[in-house]
């Protein structure tokens, strides 16, 4: 339903998607957070909550993180259950090196091209990246400046968005850091969790 109380139709593209949300763009219409949009995926439709909206470029135009409301059945469940059930594939190169994750949390501070400030806490981290759990995350291959303290050590690195969970967090991989700084990290972290009496999350690179 649009501004002026009327409704709307358009295509869009989903990306992301969840059992619980998507990454919607290609949108015209102009939507705000909070706002309660109707998604049709093939037949199937589902009531959502707009959770965040940038403006993408000419390209992406209006982007939009939405939330699936309670009660509601997905209606890309099939798809998400199918992918789920594949076997994972690892594009990363075998001659990298495999981290544990752990969940542990850490303050740090995020800097956009833009020069926006976020400052937040990572709830689970390894040498090479870390999740950020916030209802508002940055779309996919966002650029970021990534800084924060392990073990009274300073770190900061170029970052990149990997994963963008609409209303849940996004995956941050760390692409400033070499082999070296990466197993550093690994180590501090590790030694953190540790004398916090925490296991390892899961894998990651």
């Amino acid at each position: 339903m649009a501004k002026d109380g009327h409704p709307f139709f358009q295509n869009a593209i989903a990306r992301n998607i969840s059992s619980e949300g998507a990454l919607l763009s290609g949108l015209e219409q102009q939507i705000t957070p909070g706002d309660t949009i109707g998604v049709q995926y093939v037949d199937k439709k589902a009531r959502f909550r707009v959770v965040w909206v940038i403006d993408a470029g000419a390209m992406q135009k209006i982007q939009a993180g939405i939330q699936m409301l309670d009660g509601q059945q997905c209606p890309w469940r099939h798809e998400v259950e199918t992918a789920q059930a594949a076997p994972e594939v690892s594009l990363t190169p075998s001659n990298k090196r495999k981290f544990v994750r752990y969940k542990i949390r850490v303050p740090l501070e995020m800097r956009d091209q833009r020069g926006q400030l976020m400052q937040t806490n990572a709830t689970d981290m390894n040498g090479r990246g870390c999740y950020v759990e916030t209802l508002l995350p940055s779309p996919l291959a966002t650029p970021l400046t990534i800084t924060f303290w392990i073990e009274s050590e300073k770190f900061s690195t170029a970052a990149v968005v990997r994963a963008s969970d609409p209303g849940v967090g996004m995956g941050i991989e760390f692409i400033g850091l070499d082999e070296g700084r990466q197993q550093h990290l690994q180590t501090l972290i590790e030694k953190v969790a540790s004398s916090l009496g925490l296991g390892s999350h899961t894998p990651g690179n």
